[in-house]
């Protein structure tokens, strides 16, 4: 009788093998502190790609959107309102000038860092009903859902 076909039961430890190596090099020290490394990295408030955290809260008539944002200035923030999402720019601006004793300037430099976030929502909502407030670092905004019609069925 050909033989062609291996044994059934050295795939399944063969794979059974595999995966038990990949588990153990995912729980062993070295691969286990750059994973941990990696998430701390995502999830640090000093976020290098500039993101703030931002919260939705969804109500029957409304959506309320809270935007962590310390120490920036209100004058700093724009929001933009559009039909079904709105989205919230914090620019920051620093100029720096260092002069000597006759007022020329010997440094100057300006920093120019942006962040923008989108928020979606799943129904439109009303542009003219919104109200935004920002005390102590946090912005919210209270968006009105627009209702549609609602008609019966004969």
């Amino acid at each position: 009788m050909n033989n062609n076909f291996s044994d059934d039961s050295s795939k399944k430890n063969g794979f059974g093998d595999l995966m038990n190596s990949m588990n153990e090099f995912f729980h062993e020290r070295p691969a286990k502190g750059i994973l941990q490394s990696i998430d701390s990295f995502f999830s640090s408030s000093h976020n290098p790609f500039g993101a703030f955290p931002v919260e939705l809260e969804e109500t029957k008539t409304h959506y309320i959107v809270e935007a962590q944002l310390p120490g920036v200035k209100k004058d700093a923030i724009d929001i933009d309102i559009y039909p079904q999402h709105i989205t919230i720019t914090v620019n920051n601006e620093e100029d720096f000038t260092e002069e000597n004793e006759q007022n020329h300037s010997i440094k100057r430099r300006r920093s120019v860092q942006r962040s923008t976030r989108t928020i979606p929502f799943s129904t439109a909502i009303d542009d003219r009903n919104t109200k935004a407030s920002y005390r102590d670092g946090l912005l919210t905004l209270k968006l009105t859902k627009l209702s549609g019609k609602k008609i019966e069925i004969e």
